[in-house]
């Protein structure tokens, strides 16, 4: 996935480099390469996000389990 990533923006640099002005160049590599990449990156890893975040809860649970301190409120007293 991330070769494909670096490809085009290999590919949008090098057109950027041909625009007639440098901010046109600029504003082409923002708007074609670097802004759809970025969130093209983030919406595909949004499941190793969250199985990341899964596994860490899992294992603050696990160590809770472990040293026998519980986490939850404790219930009311009558």
């Amino acid at each position: 996935m991330y070769i494909i990533a670096i490809g085009w923006l290999y590919v949008t640099l090098l057109m950027a480099l041909t625009e007639g002005s440098v901010v046109a160049g600029v504003l082409s590599f923002v708007f074609y390469g670097l802004a759809p990449t970025a969130l093209l990156m983030w919406l595909l890893g949004t499941t190793a996000r969250r199985r990341r975040r899964a596994q860490r809860e899992a294992a603050a649970r696990q160590a809770e389990a472990a040293s026998g301190t519980d986490s939850s409120p404790a219930p009311p007293a009558p």
